[in-house]
């Protein structure tokens, strides 16, 4: 392949200054122009996370130069490999690292990437089941792992999870279910509870409706653990608000980026924290979540949780999820 199809987010005005204006644009660009790598990849399938949302703005936070393709997330097939352990024909996926951000990402035919990125397709997953999840169902399923490391298993009490009907919330929601927990879903969309119930939430409270009382430094020990994607006053609350030993993870910032709060639930209901990061997550650790997330942990029934979309209608699903009108998990086929 000469050449291949892209979304290409570029600068309206030639040499403009980071966080200028951009536009996305369906173009086609020379394979000699992707960046290098010991692996090319034929991509079938990427996703829409909000992190690439942002980037199909040039959100100067998240691309770092331009022109840019988005996509963090892509899975396909290996053309070209200059790497040992990757062969030309091998279903593979890549999540994370700097694709998408710093490296062109996955809203392309092609991608170019280093071997350590790449890691094999599982064969009891599609391509387009992998990108269903990305990201996202990566992060979430790290969430999971991390609680059951901190013994917070189905019998220990409800967990909560906030931003329940996010990319990550809602696959946390569904893993957690399918695995036996008591889980209580937070989200601001009233629309969305019975979807959060078929997805198997046994509880679901309102973000307003959640009393923070923030001049208090411990609530009423109500959970075992939680899922925290969207950080904020949230995240104190439920850390607050956590019985003896819980543990409650923390991956998203969309609500604020500070934590105010006393030391008071780690050291007088030894209460855990835990940080997850999806991006630079260490190979064999990434291998052994995806092998969960493709057997003991596959979650069915895509159809009811999954948006796909073409190169056409991808433009009018980023807007969606920027406006807070996304549920669930979007799909880009690019082949």
């Amino acid at each position: 392949m000469t050449e291949f199809r892209c979304l290409l987010v570029k600068p309206l005005q030639p040499d403009a200054p980071p966080g200028s204006p951009t536009e996305l644009v369906l173009t086609t660009q020379p394979a000699e122009a992707l960046p290098p790598g010991e692996v090319t990849i034929q991509v079938s399938h990427s996703s829409l996370n909000y992190k690439d949302a942002m980037a199909s703005r040039g959100h100067p936070g998240v691309v770092k130069r331009l022109p840019h393709i988005p996509g963090i997330d892509a899975a396909g097939v290996v053309l070209e490999s200059s790497a040992p352990q990757v062969n030309a024909g091998d279903p593979v996926l890549v999540t994370g690292y700097d694709l998408g951000q710093g490296h062109w990402g996955g809203w392309s035919e092609l991608i170019r990437v280093p071997a350590t990125w790449v890691v094999p397709l599982p064969p009891t997953l599609s391509a387009r089941q992998a990108m269903s999840l990305g990201t996202a169902g990566f992060t979430a399923a790290q969430s999971v792992l991390a609680l059951q490391q901190h013994d917070v298993l189905p019998g220990s009490g409800p967990v909560v999870v906030t931003g329940a009907t996010g990319g990550v919330g809602s696959l946390a929601v569904r893993m957690l279910a399918q695995l036996g927990y008591e889980v209580t879903a937070i989200t601001g969309k009233a629309e969305q509870h019975a979807a959060l119930r078929q997805a198997g939430a046994s509880q679901i409270m309102s973000r307003h409706d959640i009393q923070l009382n923030a001049h208090k430094p411990l609530l009423s020990a109500q959970w075992a653990g939680g899922i925290d994607t969207v950080g904020g006053d949230l995240l104190p609350w439920l850390l607050r608000g956590c019985q003896y030993g819980g543990c409650v993870t923390a991956c998203g910032l969309v609500a604020g980026s500070d934590l105010a709060m006393s030391v008071y639930p780690f050291l007088l209901r030894g209460v855990s924290l835990c940080g997850i990061a999806s991006a630079d997550c260490p190979r064999e650790r990434r291998e052994r979540i995806w092998q969960l997330l493709s057997q003991a942990w596959k979650l069915e029934d895509t159809d009811s949780w999954v948006t796909d979309v073409d190169w056409q209608e991808l433009p009018h699903q980023i807007e969606r999820m920027l406006d807070g009108q996304v549920v669930g998990r979007t799909v880009l086929h690019t082949g």
